[in-house]
């Protein structure tokens, strides 16, 4: 768990979230459209909706908002902030379609 108080720049909030999505998650989660679609659809089940895997990540970052109003200074409530506002736009970037 990462503090604020270690005084973190943007790149390095950024960094780390890179680090996160490309290395650490990717080799634990798997494919992240593929994790991403899958959450959307267990979602997409319980809310008798459809949600996107786009949505999935827009809904992931809120989550980070709303613990960041709870503890502003917990850093890895921002890296993970970035890396999902991350990988939503590359979702979106690769398959717009699949967005809306």
């Amino acid at each position: 768990m990462r503090n604020m108080a270690n005084n973190y720049s943007r790149s390095d909030i950024l960094d780390m979230a890179s680090e996160c999505i490309t290395k650490d998650r990717a080799a634990t989660h798997g494919d992240m459209e593929e994790n991403f679609s899958t959450i959307a659809a267990y979602w997409s089940i319980h809310l008798g909706i459809e949600v996107t895997a786009a949505d999935c990540a827009i809904m992931c970052a809120q989550i980070k908002i709303a613990r960041l109003k709870s503890n502003v200074g917990h850093a890895d409530n921002w890296v993970d902030l970035a890396g999902y506002a991350a990988c939503g736009g590359e979702l979106v970037a690769q398959r717009p379609e699949k967005s809306s």
